[in-house]
């Protein structure tokens, strides 16, 4: 019994650990624009992103706070808080329509998702629940 205790105690540990991540990028708020500030050159991630915050109406509208983000091509971290008791999350496609990343669906909740590597250009940014982007959850992301 004290053999499986030990491996299970890791696990335990590790799984609480990830799940404490921190963020280390620095952001500033409008109600129409998102930018990062204050984060230094490769500052932050091993990448050198920068992260940029998004969240769902607080007054539980289809909407985030926010419907423009910037940022610098290369990787974006997108903090993403949901204080509503109904799921949403972020995705982000390109101009094609493809995606390149989303969060997870959450509630009452935050989370992450790193964009790697993206190229100047506009981006959509949008909840994927249905009904949802069409009521007006989505968001432009710009990239320079």
């Amino acid at each position: 019994m004290k053999k499986a205790a030990a491996p299970l105690a890791l696990i335990l540990a590790s799984v609480a650990l990830v799940a404490c991540g921190s963020s280390n990028g620095t952001t500033t708020s409008s109600p129409n624009e998102t930018t990062p500030s204050g984060a230094a050159a490769g500052g932050g991630g091993s990448a050198g992103g920068e992260t940029l915050a998004v969240e769902a109406d607080p007054g539980g509208q289809l909407a985030y706070t926010t419907d423009k983000l910037s940022a610098k091509a290369g990787n974006v971290t997108i903090d993403f808080k949901n204080p509503q008791a109904l799921t949403h999350d972020v995705a982000v496609e390109d101009s094609s329509g493809a995606e390149v990343g989303k969060t997870e669906l959450i509630a009452e909740s935050e989370t992450t998702a790193v964009l790697e590597n993206l190229k100047p250009g506009t981006y959509t940014y949008f909840c994927t629940v249905p009904g949802h982007r069409e009521a007006g959850m989505e968001g432009t992301l710009t990239v320079k």
